[in-house]
């Protein structure tokens, strides 16, 4: 088969189209014929041989990705033999293998593609779709609320603007470029604003007051850095800083933006960290993890929401993390072997 391999940690180049042998599904393990691999901003730290994140640093050569949908083509031992042939997609967890034609994985991590999904949108959901449903856990999104979005445009920001529609809430879309922000504002976005452009919290300032707003209520944030801080200081007395990530300061290498107690009792807002743990717990159930993939595979099995996607061929695979990297892409970035 042909996979991507990294020798070598560094640039995107080192990402290396090869042939490999197939891999031999284990007990218990289904082999995938993969039709879409999911890209991840954290593949691309990981690349680097950046440490510090969630996933560990995997011995060389590696194939990179933990994302995959396709068709199961072979069965491990003792496997339940109904996989065989299903269009399945699966997060493989912290050991990769995604980026190839074919990829094992264990059983109990697969879920049916629903009949009117692609693969690529299976795999959008499965990643960025089952974060996106964790995130609103803390939201409690209203009619009344007010949502201002940095990264209106990537993966989980394109499927926030749809929730946020869906609930009636008013949605400003933040995005990086006036092609991203025409694409929040298709998505459902009130406003949609370039946030390269220096001017653009005056232009969101404006919309808040024609509406007679103090403020925006929730902020969902994964840019952090100087946007991020500028979406804040949008925030209206009471109004809820939910965190995700800081692509801004660096995937592994930055950190969140860092508020005083006093500074945020004196403007009466919160500040919360919402990956990982706390995630979790909210999520709740004998495995939390797998109940917020359901959730996300249902949301876009009912059209509630349609995950944007960016497909790349499975050969251009260093030319998907450049662009990922550069923040070049909308949606979620998927590699089709």
């Amino acid at each position: 088969m042909h996979a991507i391999r990294l020798h070598a940690f560094g640039p995107a180049e080192n990402l290396a189209h090869e042939t490999v042998e197939d891999p031999v599904p284990a007990p218990g393990e289904v082999r995938v014929a993969v039709a879409a691999a999911g890209v991840h901003l954290l593949d691309t730290a990981l690349r680097e041989g950046l440490q510090g994140g969630p996933i560990p640093l995997p011995p060389l050569p590696t194939v990179p990705g933990r994302e995959v949908a396709g068709t199961v083509d072979a069965l491990g031992e003792g496997t339940d033999p109904a996989w065989l042939g299903r269009r399945v997609v699966a997060h493989l967890g912290a050991a990769p293998g995604g980026y190839a034609e074919l990829a094992v994985v264990a059983a109990d991590r697969l879920h049916p593609i629903p009949e009117n999904l692609t693969a690529a949108q299976a795999v959008a959901m499965i990643g960025t779709g089952r974060t996106t449903m964790g995130i609103l856990l803390f939201a409690d999104l209203t009619a009344d609320d007010i949502v201002l979005v940095p990264a209106a445009a990537g993966g989980i920001g394109s499927l926030l603007v749809q929730y946020a529609r869906n609930a009636g809430a008013t949605v400003i879309g933040l995005a990086g470029g006036t092609i991203k922000a025409a694409w929040a504002r298709e998505l459902g976005a009130d406003l949609a604003v370039d946030y390269t452009d220096d001017d653009w919290p005056s232009l969101v300032r404006a919309f808040l007051d024609a509406r007679g707003a103090p403020g925006a209520t929730i902020v969902f944030d994964s840019v952090g850095g100087a946007p991020g801080r500028a979406a804040v200081d949008l925030l209206a007395e009471g109004g809820r800083h939910l965190v995700f990530g800081w692509s801004s300061k660096g995937v592994l290498t930055g950190g969140p933006l860092e508020f005083t107690d006093g500074e945020l009792a004196a403007r009466g807002i919160t500040s919360e960290q919402v990956l990982g743990p706390p995630m979790l717990a909210r999520a709740g159930g004998a495995d939390p993890i797998r109940t917020l993939e359901t959730a996300a595979l249902a949301e876009a099995a009912a059209g509630r929401l349609v995950p944007a996607v960016q497909a790349f061929p499975l050969s251009e695979a260093a030319a998907a993390h450049r662009a990922l990297e550069t923040r070049g892409t909308i949606g979620k970035v998927v590699l089709v072997p």
